[in-house]
């Protein structure tokens, strides 16, 4: 997909769920995902595609979009555009449980306090590499 294409894609996500934009280039450059990809973890769930979201939220998805498991896999999994929403929507939940953008984006990776700060770092550094967050000086 194209650099184009996925920056409309993480702009009309950012859009429909009220997230910032740069926050979700900023997960996408941190996972390092690609469409069409599945990755094991250690627990047996798997994370999918290029904002490598986690199958955890299968269940969910399928009852909200009305389809099955693994029909919600296959479009979370291929369609980038999909899995850049998913990553929204699921930044939308930590973000109204937490009402703290920091703790989200925590909370998107892990809730485990150690992997979710280590994680926050990850993608604040890609934001400040790829200038998509400004630095104070």
């Amino acid at each position: 997909m194209g650099t184009k294409i996925l920056a409309a894609c993480i702009m009309m996500a950012a859009q429909a769920h009220d997230v910032p934009p740069a926050l979700l280039a900023g997960i996408y450059r941190a996972e390092g995902g690609k469409s069409g990809q599945e990755v094991a973890n250690t627990n047996g769930s798997y994370d999918l595609g290029p904002m490598q979201i986690n199958t955890i939220w299968l269940p969910e998805l399928a009852r909200q979009w009305g389809i099955s498991e693994e029909k919600a896999k296959q479009v979370v999994r291929d369609d980038t555009c999909a899995n850049v929403d998913v990553a929204a929507w699921i930044l939308r939940q930590h973000l109204n449980e937490t009402h703290d953008l920091a703790k989200a984006l925590e909370h998107y990776h892990s809730r485990t306090p150690e992997y979710g700060k280590k994680y926050k770092k990850r993608v604040i550094n890609e934001m400040k590499r790829y200038g998509l967050l400004k630095t104070r000086r």
